[in-house]
């Protein structure tokens, strides 16, 4: 239920519903935008509530929300989300592009293609220190290490980094090192880190489980949401279904659907999707085309010796011919790169 109150209320008329809503048992969640000002009510609510809330001082109506999804959807807030991440803002009308390798494997490769994507107009770094593997014998990250290798990109070139947290327990070493904390595809329904990160002061990039469906996957939003942590960033890196020529199905549809259902600002991973580099910037250049508000993309200067994921990563040259396509598609999509770090 979401209690719409009038324009012009005042604070004091706010905090009376709010208390009215933690005097009944319930939570609140606070949304002001530019048209209206809205306090969303989380529980199972009563529909002879509704009548109560009705009659308090400076509110305007009252309204059950259809969806079981409550603060992912635009029903709570019309307006779109913006996180911002230093200076760049993500969903705020410009493209914003994650760009790195899949694992953290040497320093040296890790420098390299930071260096190399940022000239290419890349605005963040992308680099798992811990990486959640089908199998056990595979190479699972450098953990810590990995992060202190991420820093040390970060401070040589200004990216702000994006890596994956697969542990309820490494939440708070992670925050330590990452400006964007991940939860990728296997980690979706991990409620107990979900439940984690929605603590933390640090934005989330929430990948879309390989079997979820998008209801399922803005529920899961909503974990990170009810917590108090509204900087969600969605990200689309394909299902699973029964064709076998790429690694997964990349559902373009969901961008578009979920532009209309929530607020959240929505990313496109082309290169897990495909599994291919060479099928990566004709998907990419899909998901600009259907709404997305940035894209994350593989790259590594050695892809035929990166320790994971090598099939579908560009090399930097490859990336940045890329970038010179992205440029061009999202301005005529109406959506222009977001400007390169330093150039603000």
């Amino acid at each position: 239920m979401i209690v719409v109150m009038k324009t012009g209320a005042t604070e004091g008329q706010i905090l009376a519903v709010q208390k009215r809503v933690r005097e009944l048992g319930f939570k609140d969640h606070l949304s002001r935008g530019d048209e209206r000002t809205v306090i969303g009510v989380l529980g199972a609510i009563h529909p002879d509530l509704q009548d109560e809330f009705t009659e308090l001082d400076g509110v305007d109506s009252v309204v059950r929300i259809s969806k079981p999804f409550k603060l992912a959807s635009r029903e709570v807030k019309r307006e779109n989300t913006v996180v911002n991440v230093g200076t760049l803002e993500i969903g705020g009308g410009r493209l914003v592009i994650m760009a790195g390798p899949c694992s953290v494997d040497t320093e040296e490769n890790i420098m390299e293609t930071a260096r190399a994507v940022k000239a290419a107009g890349a605005h963040m770094l992308r680099g798992g220190a811990f990486k959640p593997r089908t199998s056990p014998y595979d190479f699972r990250g450098h953990g810590e290490k990995g992060l202190k290798i991420l820093a040390n990109a970060r401070d040589q070139t200004g990216l702000p980094i994006v890596t994956e947290v697969v542990d309820a327990r490494d939440v708070d070493l992670v925050i330590k090192y990452a400006d964007v904390l991940q939860i990728g595809s296997r980690n979706m329904q991990n409620f107990a880190l979900l439940d984690e990160v929605g603590r933390a002061a640090k934005p989330v990039l929430l990948k879309r489980g390989m079997w979820a469906t998008v209801e399922q996957w803005l529920l899961a939003a909503e974990y990170i949401l009810s917590h108090g942590n509204g900087d969600v960033i969605l990200c689309e890196r394909g299902i699973v279904s029964h064709e076998t020529g790429t690694r997964f199905t990349f559902d373009i549809s969901a961008i578009p659907l979920v532009k209309h259902l929530s607020h959240l600002p929505i990313f496109g991973d082309p290169s897990h999707a495909t599994g291919k580099w060479y099928l990566v910037e004709p998907v990419a250049i899909a998901a600009i085309g259907a709404g997305a508000d940035g894209l994350i993309i593989e790259v590594h200067p050695d892809p035929d010796h990166a320790l994971s994921d090598g099939p579908q990563s560009l090399t930097p040259g490859n990336f940045s011919r890329l970038m010179e396509r992205v440029a061009a598609i999202s301005l005529a999509a109406g959506k222009p790169l977001h400007p390169s770090l330093g150039q603000e």
